[in-house]
């Protein structure tokens, strides 16, 4: 309950908190007061310790991720199955969908369902099993069984399983806009008709060599005619 000070001046018992134990520990070269046992605790410290600079600033990037994934599911108030279950959910869906539209946009709503189950191929992949067995099962589980619709890869045991059961969650809001960036990056790229290149640009040096070589050749046949002149008076006398 107490407030940080940056002085000793004027101190007052509505800026002051208590705790049941206090002390000092010393921790590899640093020495560091802490507080324990308090009542209204709000804020709490994490002392990272590493062999090196990368480990520990590895380690204090994965903490940060760790965080701010469980401050972004108390925001969204909702989550969803992480391990690619909701991609493999839309991913039928929108197959489904696409048998019912006729011309280019079944072609285009077919490739999007499509580009979804690279997310759980890329998780078996990072977890060294077979993505072809893997995917297979999945789509046979969301396609058939009713209760599948949470069913993601699992990659414990190199299967899959019901990952909302399993304690494996996402925030809700993540994958919204996660989907609605993928889909934004597509039409972009789609709406590129044509590149300009400059054939310039690609020889950064040539420009400047083709004018140094320019400067050089007046230089080189005043040279010439100095050394002619030369030879001719030598000869003349």
């Amino acid at each position: 309950g107490g407030t940080v000070q940056t002085t000793t001046n004027g101190l007052f018992d509505g800026i002051l908190g208590t705790c049941g134990k206090f002390e000092e520990r010393q921790v590899g070269d640093e020495r560091f007061n802490v507080f324990e046992e308090c009542p209204q605790n709000l804020t709490s410290t994490m002392v990272l310790r590493g062999g090196s600079e990368q480990f520990i600033a590895e380690s204090e990037r994965s903490i940060h991720d760790a965080l701010m994934v469980v401050k972004r599911c108390l925001k969204s108030n909702s989550v969803v199955a992480g391990g690619g279950a909701v991609e493999m959910e839309i991913s039928k869906y929108l197959k489904e969908y696409a048998l019912t539209i006729e011309g280019k946009g079944q072609l285009i709503i077919s490739a999007f369902a499509k580009s979804l189950e690279v997310v759980p191929q890329q998780l078996c992949d990072n977890a060294g099993f077979d993505a072809t067995d893997i995917l297979s099962a999945l789509r046979r589980k969301h396609a058939m069984d009713e209760d599948g619709t949470w069913y993601g890869v699992d990659i414990e045991a190199g299967s899959i399983c019901d990952t909302f059961e399993s304690g494996v969650w996402e925030p809700s809001d993540n994958k919204r806009n996660s989907l609605g960036a993928a889909a934004e990056a597509a039409c972009v790229i789609l709406s590129i008709d044509e590149t300009v290149v400059n054939p310039r640009s690609q020889d950064p040096g040539g420009a400047g060599q083709q004018q140094q070589m320019q400067q050089q050749k007046p230089m080189s046949n005043m040279m010439g005619n100095a050394m002619d002149a030369v030879n001719a008076q030598h000869g003349g006398s």
